[in-house]
């Protein structure tokens, strides 16, 4: 089969205006090798310097610019020219590519260890659960003690300090 652009090349390619959506379609129903070279040949130069204006490295842009196009190839037919232009697709598939690594980087690593990570010991939150319980009990007393008249309050609190001692400070 010949690679290089047949006649129509310069009608069905063009510039970037060019019904580039056809020449998809055509990869996608044919796997038209021409159709993809005359697609190529306008869009490399063009995804190339779009991830350069991204942040992407010369030669990182140049194998991204490549690697851009190639999913063209593979995946021609998801390409819907109801949704998208070809030019869309095309540079965000390029995007796409610049910025997956990006976010895989800015995700640290785990540290199982970090106290954040590691699950509470099922005593010490039942200690805290306790503690929290006895809290809200202590305080209910307390506003309940505190409308007693005082002389019932101190019998109150006497009955509860003879109780604490002997039974302890945090009955279960």
């Amino acid at each position: 089969m010949n690679l290089e652009p047949g006649p129509n090349a310069t009608t069905i390619g063009g510039g970037l205006g060019a019904n580039h959506g056809a020449l998809i379609i055509r990869i996608a129903q044919r796997r038209d090798r021409t159709a993809f070279i005359v697609l190529f040949q306008p869009y490399g130069s063009r995804v190339k310097s779009y991830l350069r204006r991204w942040g992407a490295a010369d030669a990182m842009s140049e194998d991204l610019a490549r690697e851009a196009l190639l999913p063209i190839w593979r995946k021609a037919n998801r390409f819907d020219p109801a949704k998208a232009g070809a030019s869309s697709w095309i540079f965000t598939i390029a995007r796409n590519l610049w910025i997956d690594p990006l976010r895989k980087e800015r995700r640290p690593e785990l540290d199982p260890t970090d106290p954040l990570l590691v699950p509470d010991d099922p005593e010490d939150a039942e200690d805290a659960d306790n503690a929290q319980e006895i809290e809200q009990r202590d305080g209910l007393l307390r506003t309940a003690l505190g409308t007693l008249p005082a002389k019932q309050a101190e019998v109150v609190r006497l009955a509860c300090d003879r109780l604490r001692g002997i039974i302890g400070d945090h009955p279960s």
